[in-house]
């Protein structure tokens, strides 16, 4: 993978040999040049590991996407728009692989850096609601529900956000008896 400042000068560069073929009057290599010109472009602004590790995900294959996902530098690869996607994706995959604390940490650094798509983002707070709400924080995970509600214009999240509600009333009607007391921890 290379560094996107090293794409961004490869840009310019085949940019100026470009317009020099022009003026030389070999206007099929200016022509081939620009190509590739935006072609670099095209993956300075869309990073081709984020997007090998979209394909293996539709292949449900989270081990092999979260090793693509590994050899990516978030710093020095992707430009800052991308970062946020990076967590998003990087949280998914610790998900699914059963680190819940490490798709926590993902998931609030790709809410904190921001995702394009609304519906994105909703997907990332609904599932930081999941995780609060395991976690035993009924008043976060509601709060961080209600901001997925929102975000969630399409109504492509509504079964999820509708199953997580119940869950939160069916564990709101749990009540620890009075005889309970928390602070021992008893085995049996």
């Amino acid at each position: 993978m290379i560094n996107k400042n090293i794409k961004l000068a490869l840009a310019v560069v085949l940019f100026a040999v470009a317009i020099w073929q022009f003026t030389e009057n070999y206007i099929g290599n200016g022509i081939f040049l620009l190509l590739l010109v935006a072609i670099i472009v095209l993956f300075y602004f869309k990073n081709e590991m984020l997007i090998v590790t979209l394909f293996k995900f539709r292949k449900q294959d989270f081990e092999a996407a979260n090793k693509t996902l590994d050899k990516i530098n978030p710093i020095t690869h992707l430009v800052p728009n991308q970062q946020g996607y990076y967590h998003y994706l990087k949280g998914i995959v610790s998900l699914q692989l059963n680190d819940i604390k490490g798709g926590e940490q993902f998931m609030k650094k790709a809410i904190e850096l921001g995702l394009n798509q609304k519906e994105d983002l909703a997907v990332a707070k609904l599932q930081m609601s999941g995780i609060t709400l395991s976690k035993n924080r009924p008043l976060e995970a509601k709060k961080l529900l209600e901001e997925a509600e929102r975000l969630d214009s399409k109504g492509m999240l509504k079964e999820q956000i509708n199953m997580m509600k119940a869950q939160m009333k069916q564990m709101k009607g749990q009540k620890v008896p009075m005889w309970y007391n928390q602070s021992k921890k008893r085995g049996f």
